[in-house]
């Protein structure tokens, strides 16, 4: 596959993603828009269903645990250990995944 072949909403949603400080995503996490998405998903492929409003792809996440709010002890890990994580909004969320 080569990037021709890359669904435009996915090609768009992988310019938008970055590696940020978990500490520049607090005030996100305060305002309950923090959602952990598992390092085995896909962040860009997670991304897209939101964008797309794919409820059963991502309540079937849910379910499994691999896409919800981020916990409260997951922020103060984090924090506390100056964690870089992958990022991306999709508004109003600001989806975050732990480094691989």
């Amino acid at each position: 596959m080569n990037d021709l072949d890359i669904d435009p909403i996915k090609q768009e949603l992988l310019c938008e993603t970055s590696k940020i400080a978990w500490k520049e995503l607090q005030v996100f996490f305060a305002g309950g828009t923090a959602v952990y998405i598992s390092e085995e998903l896909n962040l860009i492929e997670v991304a897209s269903c939101f964008v797309e409003d794919n409820k059963a792809m991502v309540s079937k996440w849910m379910n499994h645990n691999q896409v919800m709010p981020v916990s409260d002890n997951q922020a103060r890990n984090w924090y506390n250990h100056d964690a870089m994580v992958w990022a991306i909004v999709v508004k109003p969320w600001v989806l975050v995944q732990p480094l691989k």
